[in-house]
């Protein structure tokens, strides 16, 4: 079985997939926890490691040089500090879906993804393994009136990565620019939300969303998630439906 088979089919080649600390969840403002330690994130990203913009046939994901610490995040709920690897975004076949997370039952026309894992393993693939090794800051994309300019840099790359396996160059851009005004957060453990779905993940979700166009979301849309000699195939809800939070709290 394909890994493009349905998210609820994920757990027969994956176990872990029906593990109890899986993302994304729904968030509810009335069931959140206040930790008074909880700290304000930081992030310090250097613009000159970024290196490529690509076509997965799963998402459009931006690659950084992550050799050593020059773009890292640190502050809130880490233990330390982490690097950023890859960020990637997850949308919808229409202005009203698309987002992986839920907030009091809304879900926004998409989410982007900034991937960090933590240095003080060996490599990327051995802090998969580990429950603090990765910590992702998620931000939702919200469709209005005013999309912020910044967002412009990445979708000018498009055309250029239209079909899957398609990769450009993407240099100097430091992703801090696509954050919102307010640094405040939501935290949780959970999972990577495409297979294997390790339960290694410290969640940082951005409560203010920030704004995209109706243009801009559809020019994601019109990526192929497949390949350029195949029939086109638009890239489309790449998002996994919400998942059990069991007895996880969600800290504020």
């Amino acid at each position: 079985m394909s890994v493009c088979a349905r998210p609820d089919q994920w757990h027969k080649n994956y176990p872990i997939a029906k593990g109890r600390h899986q993302s994304p969840i729904e968030i509810n403002n009335k069931e959140v926890h206040y930790d008074r330690s909880l700290l304000p994130w930081f992030a310090s990203y250097d613009p000159c490691a970024a290196k490529t913009i690509l076509n997965n046939g799963k998402t459009c994901r931006v690659v950084f040089d992550d050799s050593f610490d020059r773009s890292v995040l640190r502050g809130g709920p880490l233990p330390g500090v982490y690097r950023l690897r890859q960020l990637h975004f997850h949308w919808g076949s229409s202005d009203d879906h698309g987002s992986e997370h839920v907030v009091n039952g809304v879900r926004y026309a998409g989410e982007l993804h900034l991937l960090h894992w933590n240095p003080k393993y060996s490599n990327y693939l051995d802090a998969v393994r580990r429950t603090d090794g990765i910590a992702v800051l998620a931000i939702f994309l919200q469709v209005g009136k005013t999309p912020k300019p910044e967002m412009k840099r990445i979708l000018e790359e498009i055309n250029a990565i239209k079909t899957k396996g398609k990769e450009a160059p993407f240099p100097n851009f430091d992703p801090s620019v696509l954050f919102p005004k307010s640094h405040d957060y939501w935290t949780y453990h959970g999972s990577f939300t495409t297979p294997p779905c390790e339960e290694c993940i410290t969640w940082i979700v951005l409560r203010e969303p920030i704004i995209v166009s109706s243009d801009q979301m559809a020019k994601l849309r019109s990526l192929s998630k497949n390949a350029e000699n195949e029939p086109d195939l638009p890239l489309v809800d790449n998002w996994r439906p919400t998942q059990p939070r069991y007895f996880r709290m969600v800290f504020v």
